[in-house]
């Protein structure tokens, strides 16, 4: 065999090893953005099974706000909805959730005696817990995303990308600036 022969033998060689591991490490970028959104998910549902025992426990101390209730249940069926959608339509509908979430934490606060029931204490706590989960899940989400998209644009990786298949990611987005506080639970009485 000729040198020329060994020569062109590597470099096809070095191209196939570079082809496999640029795919791979694609895949694995890609599967990590996958494992993050499903975090996401699983908080997200832990939310929404809070909320009914939530407006419960809210119902017995201030049945006249049936406004209130009527729309936590909409904003929460439309983001429970929303769970076979992208990260766009998923945090569009978790944000209407969040401002009805703040609409009944505001009855609450008017109502001292609710605030003093243990149920309801354990309610807001868990869900104060869980909307901080869902708050790293969605950083550490928008990360994965971070990744895999600069792996997707980056030089040589963007050319084989589209040959792959491969498309960018969205990001998991609070578009309303008021949407981006967490609800706030508040259990001191107001004077």
């Amino acid at each position: 065999m000729s040198i020329g022969w060994v020569i062109v033998l590597a470099i096809i060689v070095v191209i196939a090893a570079f082809l496999i591991l640029t795919y791979n490490r694609l895949v694995t970028l890609r599967q990590r953005v996958n494992e993050a959104f499903s975090d996401i998910d699983v908080q997200l549902k832990r939310r929404h099974d809070l909320i009914p025992n939530l407006i419960e426990t809210v119902k017995g101390y201030a049945a006249h706000e049936r406004g209130v209730f009527d729309e936590v249940t909409r904003a929460r069926a439309g983001a429970v909805a929303a769970g076979s959608q992208g990260p766009q339509e998923r945090a569009q509908a978790e944000n209407v959730l969040t401002g009805a979430l703040r609409s009944l934490f505001a009855v609450a606060e008017a109502y001292p005696q609710l605030q003093a029931v243990q149920e309801f204490k354990d309610l807001s706590e868990n869900l104060r817990d869980t909307e901080d989960k869902i708050q790293f899940s969605r950083r550490f989400y928008n990360g994965q995303v971070r990744d895999y998209n600069t792996a997707l644009q980056t030089f040589p990786t963007v050319a084989l990308a589209g040959m792959f298949g491969f498309k960018a990611s969205e990001y998991f987005e609070v578009e309303e600036p008021a949407d981006r506080e967490v609800p706030k639970v508040s259990f001191t009485p107001t004077t």
